[in-house]
């Protein structure tokens, strides 16, 4: 954590010295002073601490630029099979596996959804309602890998309810939504970035609106 945060933090400053940076290894910046920032960097520079850990691979590097409390650009790369996702609002999302072949990204619908949930930080509420129904199926992963996978169509929803912090979404909501998906959070609301508080609302990632607010529907259905 405290190396990549180093390097990635060092490079930003030279390539982007007008620009502030948040990271979660420096996140104890006052609010009085970066509720100022109009323009950032978000920088969650070892996603996935349990995933790396374990050795599965499945740990990521996040890094998002926020413009007005929102992630308009997001890369994410995945450093065990050299594999990155970059979106951008204006440009869209590409996929580059081993530092070549940049493909251009896009959420997909299917009549058979894969739901991610999370490899490391389960939820049993979640998990217990969509093996419920046989549309859904369960596919375990972890760090914010969840998001490039629906951004690509391979996964196609990523409830999350409990605590995740604004450098782990940043990167993968700009990325899921320049590839056409979306990013809600229970009340239908965007998430919302730079708050004095940095923890996330409980949200639901998808690859399409209407998909995010079925589940959606079936949360609050569950608790009736």
């Amino acid at each position: 954590d405290t190396l990549s945060n180093h390097i990635i933090c060092e490079r930003l400053k030279v390539l982007t010295p007008d620009i502030p940076i948040l990271s979660e290894e420096n996140s104890d910046i006052p609010f009085n002073i970066r509720s100022l920032w109009k323009q950032y960097w978000l920088v969650d520079p070892l996603d996935g601490t349990k995933e790396f850990i374990k050795r599965n691979g499945e740990f990521t590097v996040n890094i998002a630029l926020i413009n007005n409390n929102e992630p308009v650009f997001g890369i994410i790369y995945i450093p065990v099979t050299n594999h990155l996702f970059w979106g951008s609002k204006i440009l869209g999302a590409y996929e580059i596996k081993n530092g070549m072949n940049q493909i251009k990204i896009h959420t997909s619908t299917k009549n058979t959804k894969k739901v991610a949930a999370s490899r490391s930080h389960g939820n049993k509420e979640i998990n217990n309602l969509l093996e419920k129904l046989d549309i859904y199926t369960i596919v375990s992963m972890g760090s914010s890998l969840k998001f490039c996978l629906i951004a690509n169509g391979e996964i196609d929803i990523y409830p999350r309810l409990g605590p995740t912090s604004e450098w782990d979404t940043a990167a993968g909501e700009a990325i899921l939504k320049s590839a056409g998906g979306s990013v809600i959070d229970l009340e239908l609301r965007n998430i919302v970035y730079n708050k004095e508080n940095l923890l996330n609302p409980n949200f639901i990632a998808a690859n399409d609106l209407d998909t995010a607010k079925e589940i959606l529907d079936l949360i609050n259905y569950e608790k009736k």
